[in-house]
């Protein structure tokens, strides 16, 4: 794959993401995706396949009333490539770190995106 397919794939991805579009999300997927969420270096959540993946998305979309994702920098590596990250959310829900209905989420992180077959295999968010 070109760096030009790899980049077009995940913005189509990270637009679907910002739209909560399920079924936009899964198609940039391979059905073995594993995807991986660390947050201060332990893994918070892990799935493997897409439809793991589905379930999860789907739960995650109820918790938030907008969301975006805005890459900042690129870092092409064969068949991976990394992104930074600026992410801002508004909580639908209240969360049990005490966070409330309503509050903005902001975080910098970065997301690991490899590749098999043209289609994202792996995602590892950092943050």
């Amino acid at each position: 794959m070109t760096q030009k397919d790899q980049s077009d794939i995940i913005s189509k991805y990270i637009e679907a993401y910002n739209h909560f579009d399920i079924d936009g999300m899964t198609g940039c997927l391979h059905e073995d995706v594993i995807f991986e969420n660390i947050s201060e270096g332990k893994t918070g959540l892990k799935t493997e396949g897409k439809e793991a993946f589905r379930a999860q998305a789907e739960t995650a979309a109820t918790y938030f009333s907008s969301r975006h994702q805005a890459v900042d920098h690129w870092t092409f590596s064969g068949e991976s490539v990394t992104v930074s990250i600026t992410y801002e959310a508004v909580l639908a829900t209240d969360f049990p770190n005490g966070m409330k209905k309503g509050a903005t989420l902001s975080l910098k992180g970065e997301s690991e995106f490899t590749f098999s077959d043209g289609k994202i295999i792996r995602i590892t968010d950092r943050s």
